[in-house]
């Protein structure tokens, strides 16, 4: 069964399906370009010393590997330090669901993370309601449902979990319920000193204006953004935010812009890679220019969701194109 299927139906049982959503991330505009099938694996290193930025690893580049129980959420930290040298790893939900309220199972992941000199930077979640739903009862539902992931966050030694600005209706409409969700959530989140953060994840959260404007609009400063290099689109041909083909874009490169200064993150997309290693859908060079000009220092997520090569390749590859970058602007 194909990846986006696999998802669609995760998601269906975590109740989104329901209202017709998907969290399954546009392939742009660019993905129509043949990439080089190659299987080689770019060289492992870990010095990153000389670049403005670090390197974390978003669990959802693994995601096949998870859903087909190779691996769990447990031996995430180990994957990832001891396959790819990389110390910094931001979860995912998805994998770990039951576990937000369970200290011996937290205890334990933090304990390994420990161990192996693995630090937990955030987690993405998914699955626990809209918090730009118009109706107020359920807004208020979705952000009860997000303070045991506020909660496991900290635990973790975590500094954010990254939400969705989702909901259903007018751009004005979801701007002024997700503000008032996520002002609700981050007021709860600073007491734990975890930032909330959201991530442009299809519709009006695509529009960098859009999000932008929510943000500042919850004057909580703890409140921020989780730039996504892809998930850019802001609508589709069946009329639905998540349904069909997408057929209009926001320019990436501008949105990123315009989400750095509010940026408490970066996730770094991937899908194809041409015969130079050099990512097809996004110009990195231009992408990581625009964010060393923000000023930001922090670390970038590895977020590879391509079919070309295997997740470790794949994972390999987007690794070694932004230390290749990363080095050369310096």
């Amino acid at each position: 069964m194909g990846y986006e299927n696999n998802r669609r139906i995760f998601l269906r049982n975590l109740g989104l399906a329901a209202v017709g959503t998907t969290l399954v991330p546009s392939i742009l505009s660019a993905c129509g370009k043949k990439a080089a099938e190659t299987t080689a694996e770019p060289e492992i290193t870990t010095a990153t010393g000389e670049m403005f930025f670090k390197i974390s690893l978003a669990e959802w580049s693994l995601h096949k590997a998870l859903f087909a129980n190779e691996m769990t959420n447990m031996d995430f930290p180990a994957k990832a330090k001891n396959d790819f040298g990389i110390d910094g790893i931001e979860y995912v939900n998805q994998f770990f669901m039951d576990k937000a309220q369970d200290k011996t199972y937290l205890g334990e992941l933090k304990q390994r993370c420990s161990d192996l000199g693995v630090t937990s930077l955030l987690i993405m979640c998914d699955g626990e309601g809209f918090l730009g739903d118009l109706n107020a009862a359920e807004r208020n539902k979705a952000v009860d449902n997000h303070k045991k992931w506020v909660e496991a966050a900290q635990f973790l030694g975590c500094h954010s979990i990254r939400v969705n600005a989702f909901g259903r209706g007018t751009a004005e409409e979801v701007a002024a319920a997700a503000t008032d969700g996520l002002r609700n959530l981050s007021k709860f989140a600073k007491d734990f000193g975890i930032n909330v953060i959201v991530e442009n994840h299809g519709g009006h959260s695509s529009d960098g204006k859009w999000l932008t404007s929510v943000i500042a609009a919850t004057e909580m400063d703890n409140c921020g953004i989780l730039p996504d290099f892809g998930n850019f689109c802001i609508k589709r041909s069946d009329g639905s935010e998540w349904g069909g083909e997408c057929i209009e874009e926001y320019d990436r490169y501008l949105g990123v812009e315009e989400f750095m200064p509010f940026a408490k993150g970066v996730s770094a997309k991937s899908y194809d890679f041409d015969e130079n290693g050099n990512c097809i859908e996004t110009d990195y060079d231009k992408m990581l220019r625009i964010v060393k000009a923000s000023g930001y220092t922090g670390y970038i997520g590895i977020e590879y969701e391509g079919s070309k090569l295997s997740e470790p390749d794949g994972i390999k590859a987007t690794k070694a194109l932004m230390e290749r970058v990363g080095r050369s602007l310096v």
